[in-house]
């Protein structure tokens, strides 16, 4: 569909400079190392079905809502020197997400209550880049916790957030997994790599806020794994 059809996402792409400009700043001045990899994957990339369940008229953006291929990406961080049990340091995180947010993303709350992250609970997230647009908490437990894309949004998918013990440090890790949520974002993450850049940039900036709010310090910096999928996936309808 055309541009002019969705001023809001023109209005989002008119509001990029500003966000590159942010990212590509705080890219050159970042002394955290990053380790980056990227490689073909399968119909195994895909999340678990049952996050993928949806009813009618719930408002889910799934995966295959979506325009071009599925990125499975993970951002992992080990974080030394912390007091806190995995369970602490997701409590603290999901009790306010502005807390590891970097600043040009900002978690805005519309359903559910201050303080605490419980399953349907839902957020507008704000920023300058090509991904505004609504999610929802669609899974919580001690360790972790899940949002999922709501109709609106320009990506489709889902990304947890948990943390595990390793060692005698922590483990700190983000996944998702998510397409385009239409073609003009396809053009401008697949094609053009501009907004790619900018979420990996967004998503390690959390790790790295993570491990201050445990307390710790990163070892060894931030990993990040892709996983791109063609879709749909061998031996998976559309």
């Amino acid at each position: 569909m055309a541009m002019a059809n969705h001023p809001a996402r023109a209005g989002i792409v008119l509001r990029w400079p500003l966000g590159l400009a942010l990212v590509s700043w705080r890219y050159m001045w970042r002394t955290t190392p990053l380790h980056r990899s990227e490689e073909t994957g399968t119909a195994a990339d895909l999340p678990q079905p049952a996050s993928q369940d949806t009813e009618p008229g719930d408002r889910r953006q799934g995966l295959p809502a979506g325009a071009g291929p599925m990125l499975r990406r993970c951002y992992g961080a080990r974080i030394v020197d912390s007091p806190m049990t995995p369970s602490e340091l997701i409590d603290t995180v999901a009790a306010n997400l502005n807390r590891a947010s970097p600043e040009m993303a900002v978690f805005r709350r519309t359903r559910g209550r201050p303080g605490q992250l419980r399953r349907g609970d839902e957020f507008m997230v704000r920023m300058p880049g090509p991904w505004d647009g609504p999610v929802r908490v669609v899974h919580r437990d001690p360790t972790s916790f899940r949002l999922a894309t709501l109709d609106g949004h320009l990506e489709a998918g889902e990304i947890e957030f948990r943390a595990t013990a390793d060692g005698e440090a922590l483990r700190f890790e983000i996944e998702s997994w998510a397409r385009a949520g239409d073609r003009l974002s396809d053009l401008l993450y697949n094609r053009l790599l501009l907004a790619k850049e900018i979420q990996l940039n967004m998503w390690s900036h959390f790790c790295v806020r993570a491990g201050s709010l445990a307390g710790g310090r990163l070892s060894r910096g931030v990993t990040i794994r892709t996983r791109k999928v063609d879709w749909p996936p061998v031996g998976v309808s559309a």
